[in-house]
């Protein structure tokens, strides 16, 4: 099922930001030489599906994607507009990197560049963790959305 989030509701969070400071956690949009690093880091973690996805993204003018990165190493990564114009995702954290609230920062990182791109809503498609999206930022179901824009999609991940 699909997500809409409405972006004008969206606040800056400083004590997220504290918190990816004291964890040494940078969040900064991607850049263009770093584009094959980015897509093998997220095939490598994530799956070909979401490193293709990620592939457009970062093509986009900005890309409009946004990695995390620790003492030098990327751990986490965040699209939007890859997919479809105003989606979020696909994004995704390394394992042992999870529970820092990298997610939450990756994810409003992006919100608000689609925010600044003049979108009022974002949609977040075919939403795994729910709880997630509607507690961070007060994502809602999208009534009759299932199984959404992915419907005709082939088998890519993997």
């Amino acid at each position: 099922m699909d997500y809409l989030v409405n972006l004008s509701r969206l606040s800056p969070d400083a004590a997220l930001d504290a918190r990816m400071a004291e964890a040494g956690v940078t969040i900064r949009r991607a850049l263009a030489p770093e584009a094959r690093l980015v897509t093998d880091w997220v095939a490598d973690t994530f799956g070909n599906g979401w490193a293709s996805e990620t592939a457009i993204a970062l093509t986009r003018q900005p890309p409009t994607v946004f990695i995390a990165t620790r003492a030098r190493r990327l751990v986490g990564f965040a699209c939007h507009e890859s997919i479809a114009r105003g989606f979020f995702g696909p994004t995704g954290v390394e394992a042992q990197s999870r529970r820092l609230g990298i997610g939450h920062a990756l994810l409003l990182a992006c919100l608000f560049d689609l925010k600044a791109m003049g979108y009022g809503y974002a949609i977040i498609g075919d939403v795994g963790p729910s709880a997630f999206y509607e507690k961070t930022v007060g994502a809602m179901p999208i009534p009759g959305s299932a199984p959404g824009i992915y419907a005709g999609m082939l088998a890519v991940q993997g």
